[in-house]
């Protein structure tokens, strides 16, 4: 038998994989809170903690967030099964927010809260993680892919 979508279940793995691998680091090397400029005032390494979900929104809200979490793993898991087969841009982004959300989504059930680290001070920008980046750019490869299924103005049916 062959799997169905296998660039989709890659890269949730690979992705999935980075960030535990990515937090672990962090968590081993770092102690709460300190920081190491990689390029001092533009971009550190932080460790940090979010109750959160991005830019700390619904902080506190770890339990609605876990159950979230799980929902979007579940049904990005059936639309990988069951679903049907994806273009190229469906499966890299299904496949990166699917590894994001099982990233967070294990951080929330078995610590509280999600590790953050990757901290561009240059922008001033909240300090984020991985599983936030994966889901981040699974979003833009899903909207690329809309985009190239939306037919232009010479091929709509009038």
């Amino acid at each position: 038998m062959r799997l169905k979508n296998r660039p989709f279940w890659i890269v949730a793995v690979i992705s999935f994989l980075l960030d535990q691998l990515t937090k672990f680091l962090v968590v081993q090397t770092f102690d709460l809170g300190q920081t190491l400029p990689l390029l001092p005032g533009i971009f550190h390494f932080t460790y940090v903690t979010n109750t959160g979900a991005a830019f700390s929104i619904l902080s506190g809200k770890v339990e609605w967030l876990r159950w979230l979490s799980l929902g979007v793993s579940l049904g990005l898991i059936a639309i990988g099964l069951f679903g049907p087969v994806l273009n190229i841009w469906e499966e890299l982004g299904y496949g990166l927010i699917l590894g994001g959300a099982l990233g967070n989504g294990i951080d929330r059930f078995a610590l509280g809260y999600v590790v953050d680290f990757l901290d561009f001070r240059l922008i001033n920008f909240a300090v984020f993680n991985i599983a936030d980046s994966c889901i981040s750019i699974g979003i833009v490869c899903l909207l690329i892919s809309s985009w190239q299924k939306t037919p232009n103005s010479s091929q709509r049916t009038r």
